[in-house]
């Protein structure tokens, strides 16, 4: 008893995944049926004594699924590496995020790291998906990772979600959820811009070549004169089939100066045997003319009557759209009668202004050739024979015209009157639309309107409110120019009277004055700045005053002070010019801003200026 195998079969809506648990037991994966899933297996690897288990993440071995179905989804298994274990996540959970993959992409970056790991850990779990070019590892737990291939990437992101562990370690420190994404390098795009110019270096060339392979080829080069190129020429002028080329060589040496008195006769004879075409061509072209003419005549003559054929089945469709026939006909019929007559007559129409055409332009050339030269009385017998005879034939197909008009007038009543009221309803449909938007449209209009009445208040409300307060501006600008004025006649009664008395009262009168004087500057404190300083005053110009600052920021940085030579070696940064008993002269003229104190015990005795303005203000 036998059985064909064959005629046993199964349906396997994927073998890949039979294929790599047969591949990981080391045996050959053979379907049921017996042929063999995988052609390229090597017996020599599988889980036989002596050789390791079969990591999915070496290379060639698919630990991403090529072309695997929607339906059957990845399933990732606990990859075992020599110093980690990496453990897969939940299947029911979502795939993790990543961005959008940037143009070149061979940057990944991998973050959850172990805080414990190492550079040569990542080697180690990453390096199976491909040659890592560099590294660059972070003190935090994340790192990113560059490759020299593209398709690697793709083998990365499959560890995304992957929870790994150091050894047997069940440490914080050993442990982390891997998460690799995308990652934006210069280099990466560098690359690839690099590669893209190269592609479009390469589509430049390729139509380059074929824009060569298709360009017509060049003319052949013309020959310099010579007495037996000329001869030739001579013949070949003389021939009609070869005349068009000779004139071309003939006239490029004329352009090219080739004429002298040595060759002139020779040039001579070959323009008066292009000359002598002239009479050849002539004829030709009177030749052609007169073919026109009769193709044209012949061509009126058929479109004559052709236009009378469609006039006759234009009136069997008129005679067939009276009532005495079009009460017999069905319905059906009508409509294709009513369709078959508008056709014939739109080409009937046509086929008229096209004779009509070609008859008015035989009339203006009639009419140009009889202001050229003077008729003869036979000639204008002719004519008005034919302007008759085109009279009538126009006067006939304009009646044609009319009759039709006046059917296609009469059928386009009959339809107004059958589908009158189709139309009235949907004339009242758009009516009553067209009112509802007037109205919403009416609706908008009034409340835009109220919102700008309402701003209207507002503004004018403001404005009465800016009016007040430039009124007051003014007052206040008024109030103060009369007090300046005060100001300003006050020190001239005083100055006049002060003469007369002696410094008592000269003293007096100054105190009153300077009480004046404070109580208006004060109102014009901000226009008017003071134009005396102080004589008392320690520092002497607006260069002291900036270098007092300088130096105060610097001893404020430094609280244990600074020695003389310390300070002047800052300053002289900012100016050269500085010197260090400039220097130690301002400082001790500032004893409430600076002090100097003495440090150190013998030898080692040194002094040093302090910032003391904070404990100066108080006793000031």
């Amino acid at each position: 008893m036998t059985m064909d195998s064959n005629s046993m079969t199964m349906p396997m809506p994927d073998p890949n995944p039979w294929a790599t648990a047969m591949n990981n037991l080391g045996m050959p994966p053979i379907g049921i049926t017996g042929q063999q899933l995988m052609p390229d297996f090597d017996p020599s690897l599988g889980m036989m004594a002596g050789i390791t288990p079969l990591n999915p993440m070496m290379a060639g071995l698919g630990m991403v699924p090529t072309q695997l179905s929607q339906d059957f989804p990845v399933m990732k298994e606990i990859i075992h590496c020599k110093s980690c274990t990496l453990f897969p996540p939940n299947p029911n959970l979502p795939p993790p995020a990543t961005r959008d993959r940037p143009p070149g992409c061979k940057t990944v970056f991998v973050g959850g790291l172990p805080e414990n790991s190492t550079e040569q850990l990542i080697v180690e779990v990453f390096g199976q998906c491909g040659e890592i070019t560099a590294i660059r590892k972070s003190k935090k737990n994340f790192c990113h990772i560059r490759f020299a291939e593209e398709f690697t990437v793709d083998k990365a992101l499959f560890l995304s979600g992957y929870r790994i562990r150091l050894g047997s370690s069940t440490d914080k420190k050993d442990t982390g959820r891997l998460h690799v994404d995308f990652a934006q390098a210069r280099d990466d795009l560098y690359e690839w811009e690099c590669h893209q110019r190269m592609m479009a270096r390469e589509e430049r060339h390729r139509r380059k070549i074929e824009d060569d392979l298709l360009r017509p080829p060049s003319p052949p080069p013309i020959v310099h004169y010579s007495e037996h190129e000329c001869s030739q020429l001579g013949d070949k002028i003389k021939d009609d089939g070869k005349f068009s080329e000779a004139v071309h060589v003939l006239l490029t040496w004329l352009e090219r100066g080739e004429v002298n008195r040595r060759n002139a006769n020779n040039f001579y004879s070959m323009i008066q045997a292009s000359n002598g075409h002239i009479r050849r061509l002539t004829g030709e072209k009177s030749q052609h003319e007169k073919e026109v003419e009769e193709a044209k005549e012949k061509f009126k003559i058929a479109l004559a009557g052709i236009v009378g054929q469609f006039e006759q089945i234009v009136s069997v469709f008129q005679a067939a759209s009276k009532q005495k026939a079009w009460d017999h006909f069905s319905k059906a019929q009508r409509k294709n009668l009513d369709m078959w007559r508008k056709q014939a007559e739109e080409i009937r129409n046509m086929h008229n202004e096209q004779l009509m055409g070609i008859r008015r332009e035989e009339e203006m050339e009639m009419s140009d050739d009889d202001m050229e030269d003077s008729p003869d009385s036979k000639d204008s017998e002719d004519s008005g024979v034919s302007q008759a005879e085109a009279l009538k034939e126009e006067n006939d197909s304009l009646r044609c015209q009319l009759d039709a008009y006046r059917n296609e007038v009469e059928l386009l009543k009959q339809e107004q009157g059958k589908n009158q009221p189709m139309f009235s309803s949907e004339e009242d449909n758009t009516h009553s639309q067209q009112l509802s938007f007037l109205h919403q449209a009416l609706q908008g209009m009034q409340k835009q309107l109220l919102k700008m009445r309402e701003e209207l208040k507002e503004r004018e409300g403001e404005l009465e409110k800016s009016l007040e307060d430039k009124q007051q501006l003014n007052n206040q600008v008024q109030n103060l120019k009369e007090g300046l004025q005060n100001l300003q006649n006050t020190p001239a009664v005083q100055l006049e009277t002060s003469t007369q008395d002696d410094r008592g009262s000269e003293d007096s009168a100054n105190q009153t004055s300077e009480a004046t004087v404070s109580t208006v500057v004060s109102c014009s404190q901000e226009k008017e700045a003071p134009t005396e300083k102080n004589p008392l005053s320690p520092v002497h110009s607006e260069r002291e005053a900036l270098l007092v600052g300088i130096i105060s920021t610097f001893l404020h940085v430094h609280p244990f002070g600074a020695s003389i030579e310390y300070i002047c070696s800052y300053l002289q940064r900012l100016d050269t010019k500085i010197n260090t008993g400039e220097v130690e002269a301002l400082l001790s003229r500032l004893p409430c801003t600076f002090r100097q104190e003495l440090t150190g015990v013998g030898a080692s005795l040194e002094k040093r200026w302090n910032f003391c303005g904070f404990q100066g203000i108080k006793s000031t």
